[in-house]
């Protein structure tokens, strides 16, 4: 009963004929134009400069930016909609638009004008690629083991330090970096700093091999004394922290639609394979036990997408959403991983041969769990609001 105080049922903001628009826009590309070349850009590693080019001219970058500063002026149930058919497409593409959705939101958010004025049109028309920097060897889920130092050198600032696994790392051309600048003073004393990638005293990592979303490049960043002019600083100093966390709830609405696009790729595959493959001399979909497999698929990816579009329009109401985003990325990606394993387990011995979308899709689909907090970070979070009422 200590809950029914927060009960709320939200609803869409805007006209349905605008999330009709934005998700046809979002399936065709993704359709037409992304699905078509997920083999080969996950066996080539390639980053398709192209595709999100074409993707910034549709409008699908900077989903929630207001269009007085060159975004689409939506929202977060709109940016969820075009993150699960981006991904249904190919994961990797989705995370590059989850990328740009970020950076977008802490420039138009936190920025100065002088600084919305010298980036954001770039980020957003992907003419200058960014990276979102926040990981490093002692800081992954506990973001207040940052190391990375940035120390006043007279009205200018000299950024050490190393960051690991970063998205875009080797071919991005800025750095969104949460470096410590007061080292007493914990989760308070961290400032977020642009960082071009070409400065003197900047060097990059290997890029990593991933097991799965490979055309989305990893790596780390390194930095040695790079010196920074003091209109570097994004938002106020020693609020870094606090910015980085405040985007946290949508990019967790982002991933979880990213995971609910590979989930429903893999359920699109097995019903298909299912029909046509036959054993006993009838197609595998008349086999009970499978047929029950897809229900539970097809169950289990309707209340994932039911609790991911819950969170964005709580999130777009300016309701407390941190609950309902850890629980949609939490629901989701256990079930992209769970439901593309039974999509494997469909195919047979051919679910595990690559080449096979299957194969992929269960590869995509483990990260889900992982990045944007660990679902177990999530459960503790959801625990935590739990335990406020």
């Amino acid at each position: 009963m200590s809950n029914a105080s927060n009960f709320h049922l939200p609803v869409p903001r805007l006209p349905a004929d605008i999330y009709s628009h934005i998700h046809d826009t979002a399936r065709r590309f993704a359709s037409d134009r992304v699905r078509p070349r997920a083999a080969e850009l996950d066996e080539t590693e390639a980053f398709p400069a192209e595709l999100y080019e074409e993707m910034a001219q549709l409008g699908l970058f900077g989903i929630t930016v207001p269009e007085d500063f060159g975004g689409a002026g939506l929202d977060a149930l709109s940016y969820s909609l075009v993150m699960e058919e981006l991904s249904r497409g190919y994961a990797s593409v989705a995370d590059q638009c989850g990328l740009v959705e970020l950076i977008g939101t802490l420039l138009s958010v936190h920025g100065t004008k002088t600084q919305r004025e010298m980036y954001l049109s770039d980020v957003l028309a992907v003419r200058k690629r960014v990276s979102y920097c926040i990981t490093e060897a002692e800081a992954g889920t506990d973001v207040s083991g940052v190391k990375t130092t940035a120390r006043r050198d007279g009205p200018d600032w000299r950024l050490s330090g190393s960051k690991i696994w970063i998205h875009n790392a080797p071919i991005a051309d800025y750095g969104y970096v949460l470096a410590r600048t007061d080292p007493d003073a914990g989760n308070r004393g961290m400032s977020i700093f642009i960082v071009d990638l070409s400065a003197e005293g900047v060097s990059r990592g290997k890029k990593e091999k991933k097991m799965g979303q490979r055309a989305s490049p990893v790596g780390a960043l390194h930095f040695e004394d790079v010196r920074l002019s003091a209109d570097a600083l994004l938002g106020p100093i020693n609020r870094g922290f606090h910015i980085m966390m405040s985007v946290l709830d949508k990019g967790r609405i982002g991933i979880g639609a990213l995971a609910v696009g590979i989930a429903q790729a893999g359920l699109d595959a097995a019903l298909d394979y299912s029909k046509a493959r036959k054993q006993f001399g009838k197609p595998i979909a008349e086999n009970q036990g499978l047929q029950w497999m897809m229900a539970d698929m097809k169950k289990d990816i309707t209340a994932a997408r039911a609790l991911v579009h819950r969170a964005a329009m709580t999130m777009d109401a300016g309701l407390p959403a941190t609950m309902d985003c850890s629980i949609a990325k939490c629901f989701a990606s256990d079930t992209a991983v769970q439901h593309t394993a039974n999509a494997v387990q469909i195919f047979g011995g051919s679910g595990y041969i690559r080449g096979f979308e299957v194969e992929r899709l269960y590869r995509d689909a483990k990260i889900t769990q992982i990045y944007e907090g660990a679902n177990q970070i999530q459960r503790s979070i959801i625990a935590r609001e739990l335990l406020k009422a």
